[in-house]
């Protein structure tokens, strides 16, 4: 019985700590689409809305999760955007059309 609470505490950690490295990828990510395409990543900030299992191009499996993240073109509009990150890499990402500020 010990050894199976051990181990589920291990597995407990490990899933914690690799849940925080990916979101600090997915931080990253949201902040790198949001520059590229001319846009603020208001507060910073991803939140996990969807986690399972996928497979990637070599056939291995990886939890595939799914960020939300909201993005602004001139600082009044709000555009609730995504990505999927697969593993460590990223898989998809949706950020809505939008009507670009003029300068």
């Amino acid at each position: 019985m010990e050894l199976a609470l051990l181990i589920l505490m291990i597995v407990i950690a490990w899933f914690w700590l690799d849940s925080m490295a990916k979101r600090e990828r997915a931080i990253l990510l949201g902040r790198e689409l949001a520059a590229r395409f001319n846009l603020q990543l208001l507060d910073e900030t991803v939140a996990c809305s969807k986690l399972w299992l996928a497979r990637n191009s070599r056939g291995r499996m990886h939890l595939l999760r799914t960020y939300e993240f909201d993005v602004s073109a001139n600082g009044a509009d709000r555009l609730n955007c995504h990505l999927m990150l697969l593993g460590n890499q990223l898989g998809s990402w949706h950020i809505p059309p939008y009507q670009q500020p003029v300068h």
